[in-house]
């Protein structure tokens, strides 16, 4: 899991930047648009909401929250790699921006040359959950009855990390199949194990802490390197027979490229400075975040460090959306 020490490494810098400078001296002076690449109640939208009230102070403007859900959140991409690129339409999207080019040749946009990476906000680990009704306590219960019985396990959809890690752990390393099935979001994911349409989800934590808590679906295991606070009793997948196993969510805001830099370093500011309010730290990690942050360049690093990651995962499992 992405540590909370590491939110504050540039953004003293970042944040300091006078008023003055920002040549675009009228914006904001309409609303915001902050396109989610998923359906509500996943990790990209609880964000995106957290965001948009904090957002909206600072910048003394609406910011609208729309969720665009679809193809494991290229929808959402090609939308805003094609609106003006004038500082009121966003992405906020989850690390599969970062897979899904390398898992298909279809993802329909470029992370580098189509879009500015205004700041990589928050990463959570990943969890895999089972419907209650499954004749399950654990994850060694899940592979065994893999191997006699037809189970499918649900994301947010095809390209996410959570599609990554449940698929390489099922895959490449139990060595059991279990089905994929790709929803528009968490939320619909977590819906269908609750209906019993679908055995498992693997899906961000923040999405599924508070069907756990209210025993709607049963936790299995966590993909960080420890367990979580927020879950304590729940453990990691590299405590259960397969160390070293680790995988993250994040998610990131992305501006449409050529978007001016004076705005998309406007936006990174006041989103780094919204990361310091103690009450907003206490909603991401109540939400099972950690804060990410940082300066542009801190940002784009981070991005172009998980493609490289990611392209490798890929390639390993073999993975394609084609």
């Amino acid at each position: 899991m992405i540590q909370r020490r590491h939110v504050l490494s540039g953004l003293v810098a970042a944040s300091a930047l006078p008023q003055a400078a920002w040549s675009q001296a009228a914006w904001p002076n309409k609303p915001i648009k902050l396109i989610v690449a998923f359906a509500p109640g996943g990790p990209a939208d609880i964000i995106a909401r957290l965001l948009s009230q904090r957002l909206s102070e600072r910048l003394k403007q609406s910011v609208i929250v729309e969720n665009r859900g679809g193809a494991g959140g290229n929808v959402a991409a090609q939308a805003v790699a094609r609106a003006e690129p004038d500082g009121y339409t966003l992405l906020v999207s989850t690390s599969a921006f970062a897979v899904n080019p390398a898992l298909s040749r279809k993802a329909g946009y470029d992370p580098i040359k189509d879009f500015a990476t205004v700041s990589v906000v928050a990463g959570t680990p990943n969890l895999l959950v089972a419907s209650p009704n499954l004749p399950v306590q654990n994850l060694k219960d899940v592979l065994k009855l893999a191997k006699t019985q037809n189970l499918s396990f649900g994301t947010a959809g095809g390209g996410t990390t959570p599609h990554l890690s449940a698929a390489y752990l099922f895959k490449s390393l139990a060595k059991v199949n279990i089905v994929h099935a790709p929803y528009t979001g968490a939320g619909p994911a977590l819906s269908a194990v609750m209906g019993d349409q679908i055995q498992l989800a693997s899906v961000a934590l923040p999405a599924a802490i508070s069907l756990v808590k209210a025993n709607k679906v049963k936790a299995l295991a966590v993909t960080s390197a420890r367990r979580v606070s927020s879950l304590p009793d729940v453990p990691t997948v590299a405590e259960l027979g397969y160390p070293g196993f680790s995988f993250a969510t994040w998610v990131g805001v992305f501006a449409p490229a050529k978007t001016p830099l004076d705005i998309v370093t406007r936006l990174n500011s006041e989103l780094n400075l919204t990361l310091f309010i103690p009450e907003f730290q206490q909603q991401l990690d109540q939400a099972g975040f950690s804060p990410i942050g940082g300066s542009l360049d801190k940002s784009s690093d981070y991005l172009k460090s998980e493609l490289l990651k990611y392209a490798k995962v890929v390639k390993e499992t073999g993975i394609t959306a084609d």
